[in-house]
């Protein structure tokens, strides 16, 4: 069973049909959607300020969400994926994002509806990513827009975590 743990007088709330891998850990002020998944080995320490995170968004193995004491609040929309060993920090991710695997996305950024922030990017603080853009590198900066194939991928990953998860429940 994942570590669910109350910090400071807050406990994580976990929404509806969520799954935990048995070693994620989620602690104080969460606040979960419904069909969430966070996966193995994965952290999301509400310890030091509030993280929300929307419906249908995964987090994956080795994801680090956290945020800056008195500074900026976590929010994480709908239909979101954190893939493995990212490391969103203090930020704000709308709806349909794409974090790629190993990315660091830093306090203030903003990740806007139907982004994509390719692996190992570095998204450095008060970075604003518009609606539909890819950005890659580190720093990072705009690569392009996406496709309608890109917008359809980030749909068929966010879409597929639910029916991962299934798996684990059984």
């Amino acid at each position: 069973m994942a570590l669910i743990k109350s910090v400071r007088g807050f406990t994580p709330q976990i929404g509806e049909d969520c799954f935990l891998a048995e070693n994620a850990t989620v602690v104080g002020q969460v606040t979960m959607g419904k069909h969430c998944s966070v996966w193995f080995n994965a952290v999301v320490r509400g310890d030091v300020s509030p993280i929300t995170i929307g419906d249908y968004t995964n987090i994956q193995d080795g994801v680090i969400v956290h945020a800056t004491y008195n500074r900026n609040e976590m929010r994480i929309g709908h239909r979101v994926s954190i893939a493995h060993n990212a490391i969103v920090h203090g930020c704000t991710i709308e709806d349909n994002v794409l974090i790629g695997m190993g990315a660091i996305v830093m306090d203030g950024a903003v990740i806007k509806s139907g982004s994509i922030v390719a692996a190992g990017a570095v998204v450095l603080q008060n970075t604003i990513v518009e609606s539909g853009e890819i950005w890659a590198g580190n720093p990072a900066k705009f690569l392009k827009k996406t496709s309608e194939f890109m917008q359809s991928e980030i749909e068929r990953i966010s879409n597929a975590y639910p029916t991962y998860a299934s798996w684990f429940k059984e």
